[in-house]
C-alpha cells in the first residue's frame, strides 16, 4: 500500500502514472506489502484465467520475488507505477518501495521493472492492445 498521498494522472512515459501530491524527501518510506490489501495470487489461478481478467492482471501484477509459485497485485494505485531508467522510488526489496531522491510535487513516481523480474525486464503477458 502506499504510504504517501499520490494522485493519477496521463504519463508522459506510457498511459497512466503515479504523481506525488507534496514533497517526498529522500528516503522516505513510499510504499509497503500489506497483505491484508494487496493480493498475492498463485500462479496456477493466474494461469487458468482468460479474457479480460488476465489481460489486467497482465498488465498491473509482477511475479513475487519472495515466493515464485504466486503474483503480486498491489491493490492501490501503486500498481500505475511506470518504469524508468533511471527510477526516483528504490523497488529492490520485495517489501518495501523508498524514494531514492527528492521528488517534487506533482513529479511522478518511477521504478525500475527489471527488480521483478530475475531474467530483466520483462511483462506476465502482452502490454499492448
Amino acid at each position: 500500500m502506499l504510504l504517501v498521498d499520490v494522485y493519477l494522472d496521463k504519463s508522459p512515459i506510457q498511459g497512466i502514472g503515479v504523481f506525488a501530491k507534496h514533497y517526498i524527501p529522500r528516503g522516505t518510506l513510499i510504499w509497503k506489502l500489506d497483505p491484508r490489501f494487496d493480493r498475492c495470487i498463485p500462479v496456477e489461478t493466474y494461469q487458468g484465467e482468460s479474457g479480460p481478467v488476465k489481460s489486467y492482471l497482465d498488465r498491473y501484477s509482477y511475479p513475487d520475488r519472495r515466493d515464485p509459485n504466486y503474483i503480486v497485485f498491489e491493490a492501490d494505485d501503486a500498481r500505475y507505477m511506470n518504469h524508468a531508467d533511471e527510477p526516483n522510488c528504490d523497488v529492490s526489496s520485495p517489501e518495501e518501495t523508498y524514494a531514492l531522491r527528492d521528488i517534487a510535487p506533482g513529479e511522478e513516481l518511477t521504478c525500475d521493472y527489471n527488480h521483478f523480474f530475475e531474467n530483466g525486464f520483462d511483462f506476465l503477458g502482452d502490454r499492448h492492445p
